[in-house]
């Protein structure tokens, strides 16, 4: 009989097969596509982050009070147009509304009473789930760098400052179905000195987690991996950003910003389908590794029988 997690494993496979239409993709989700063509300027990157955080108001605002706004000079805004594939601010602001209006069109429940601030926490991240569903609708590109990933022996995967606990997590589960998994949870040199042997070893990959506030140390460290010749992955929350234009591979999701603290729902699922997909891109080890754990386990009696 296999365990239930070895059962999980063969049952959620992921599949690039659609079986129903999706609905349009996600205000946000549109947006970083559209802003994530070229290389954009950290002004420039200033107000599409901008634009994408406020599209409902933003698309209706005129080019001199967008710059107010993210307090940019007018002539960038129009720069910025031009950057992301418009003849102007005015052929721009023509695509935000339609956006925008389709949000409005399609969001009658936000109309209606948001309760306490505990229960809009728990809608913000249910709309950020939502808009990771919608991207999920095509995973393609998902399962070719879970693949990426399990073919990387060893496997490095960096957290720093608050993005530790996700790095853990993820660490932690990649272990039972990766023969070599280490985790980098120190800046600086200590996070140099581990890239390096890392890539001594054979390895070529890095997955990186880069949640807010965004660290420092997080954008030396893929920089410090691209330059010891491996291949960064990121999941984050800004699909355009300092660590976003340094990575190979950007996995980009919304965090709960509505307590003091923020919630990671989002990240933490893409996190569990990345391991999905390293589970799927070598069965045969995922199946025999799985095993073998629960003969361990059983032998100590690691777990409570549930």
């Amino acid at each position: 009989m296999p365990s239930p997690q070895q059962a999980r494993a063969q049952a959620s496979a992921i599949t690039s097969g659609k079986a129903a239409p999706e609905t349009g993709a996600a205000p946000t989700s549109q947006l970083r596509e559209l802003f994530d063509r070229p290389r954009l300027s950290p002004g420039q990157r200033r107000i599409a982050q901008y634009l994408i955080e406020h599209i409902t108001e933003a698309a209706f605002l005129s080019i001199t009070d967008l710059a107010d706004r993210v307090g940019v000079s007018q002539p960038s805004v129009t720069r910025f147009a031009a950057a992301v594939g418009f003849s102007g601010y005015p052929a721009l602001r023509e695509k935000l509304q339609a956006v925008a209006l389709g949000t409005f069109a399609g969001g009658g429940a936000a109309e209606e009473e948001r309760g306490n601030e505990l229960q809009a926490a728990v809608d913000a991240e249910i709309e950020n789930l939502e808009n990771l569903r919608r991207d999920f609708a095509d995973p393609g590109r998902l399962i070719e760098v879970g693949r990426e990933l399990s073919e990387s022996t060893p496997l490095t995967v960096l957290g720093l400052r608050i993005s530790v606990s996700l790095a853990e997590y993820f660490a932690y589960a990649a272990r039972r179905i990766h023969p070599d998994v280490r985790l980098v949870t120190r800046g600086g040199s200590v996070a140099y000195d581990a890239l390096l042997q890392s890539r001594e070893a054979g390895g070529t990959w890095v997955l990186a987690f880069s949640l807010p506030r965004h660290a420092q140390e997080t954008l030396a460290a893929v920089r410090q991996a691209r330059g010891a010749g491996l291949r960064v992955a990121v999941i984050t929350d800004l699909a355009l950003g300092p660590v976003a234009d340094e990575a190979d591979v950007t996995f980009a999701t919304g965090t709960g910003s509505r307590l003091v603290f923020d919630s990671y729902a989002a990240p933490g699922v893409m996190a569990a389908a990345l391991l999905q997909a390293m589970t799927d891109a070598d069965p045969e080890r995922t199946q025999a590794r799985l095993e073998a754990y629960e003969q361990v386990s059983d032998q100590h009696h690691f777990f409570l029988r549930d």
